[in-house]
């Protein structure tokens, strides 16, 4: 198993390179985007560099590969951020010069369909952080949700622990980023339930891998920077689906799929995000949304019955395609401790 390492941090008045390894949509919604460079210089202190394809919607493979050598390979560059996810993040994969990476080490923040990058990025020891994208959290109408801002900053810029908070607000519902009104006001929020254990009364403290469900289930079809389950041995999983919204029975398949292999059982705990469950094309309201994550719940808890029914599980964590988000490290040290109820990460 390879042996993760931390990159050096950033500080205020640091360059920091903005990317779009997977779409290129800034190009096409420039005003989540622009407000999210607004406060990268305006409210971290960093100065976000823009490389050829950041802009550019259907930019090759080899273009974004390009991209992602230039800003690792530049000693000014003190870390990169990637402005949203996309689909095909993964036809990028071949086209990256592994030894200029592991040579070169930065924090890489993405998540979504930037799972890709941060699972090779793990494969060469390199700590990166699953979150913190430039258009959706940075770019959030109104401002920053505050407990987005306190993740994103002391991942940013912190080597210790961090305790995450249980969100006592969520949000999931979207307003068109084509319109400037949009970004008048924050988001509409709800009340948030806390979080869910389940096998809870122990303490789990081990190095995470996961990342996006549906991201993580096409590298598994495409055996593609998946390591031998054994590898994953103690290793604390983390897991969240995206805004395309998968089926209770989508989330239970993937999960039972990775239990065949023998991937699922490896780990002694998982961390599940809370379900987005509103998008343009699934318009739930509260009651029928609220339904839809039960059923998410639902799917989780019944593969981990069948496939690693020792695994202690806190469902409902604000990572991922949530609001608030919070900053999960991957390859990074996570401690789930279930008899207090408390997880603790180190940034």
């Amino acid at each position: 198993m390879t042996t993760s390492r931390y990159p050096s941090k950033p500080r205020p008045g640091d360059s920091v390179a903005v990317l779009s390894p997977a779409s290129g949509l800034p190009g096409v919604l420039p005003l989540p985007y622009e407000l999210g460079l607004r406060r990268l210089r305006e409210e971290f202190g960093l100065e976000p560099v823009e490389y050829p394809a950041t802009r550019k919607m259907g930019s090759t493979p080899q273009e974004r590969a390009a991209d992602i050598h230039a800003a690792f390979a530049d000693p000014t560059i003190k870390a990169v951020v990637a402005t949203i996810g996309g689909d095909d993040q993964i036809t990028v994969l071949p086209h990256l010069d592994a030894e200029l990476l592991r040579a070169h080490p930065k924090p890489f923040f993405g998540y979504s369909d930037n799972t890709n990058l941060l699972v090779f990025l793990d494969n060469l020891g390199i700590v990166g952080y699953h979150g913190g994208s430039v258009m959706v959290e940075l770019g959030r109408p109104g401002a920053l949700h505050p407990l987005t801002a306190e993740s994103l900053r002391a991942a940013l810029f912190t080597h210790g622990d961090h305790e995450l908070t249980p969100a006592k607000e969520t949000g999931s519902v979207n307003s068109p980023w084509e319109d400037p009104r949009t970004f008048d006001h924050e988001p509409g929020m709800l009340p948030a339930d806390g979080w869910i254990w389940h096998n809870a009364g122990r303490v789990v403290e081990g190095a995470s891998w996961g990342g996006n469900l549906e991201i993580l289930s096409w590298l598994l079809m495409a055996d593609r920077e998946i390591r031998p389950p054994a590898e994953y041995e103690g290793r604390v999983l983390f897991l969240e689906t995206s805004e395309e919204m998968p089926s209770a029975d989508e989330v239970y398949r993937i999960l039972r799929n990775m239990g065949e292999r023998g991937l699922l059982q490896r780990f002694p705990a998982l961390l599940m995000g809370r379900a987005k469950n509103w998008s343009f094309e699934h318009p739930l309201d509260t009651t029928d949304g609220e339904r839809y994550r039960e059923r998410q719940r639902e799917a989780v808890l019944r593969a981990l019955d069948a496939y690693a029914p020792g695994t202690m599980a806190v469902l409902d964590v604000d990572l991922g395609h949530t609001d608030p988000q919070m900053i999960v490290p991957f390859g990074g040290r996570i401690r789930v401790d279930g008899v207090d109820r408390r997880i603790v990460v180190t940034y």
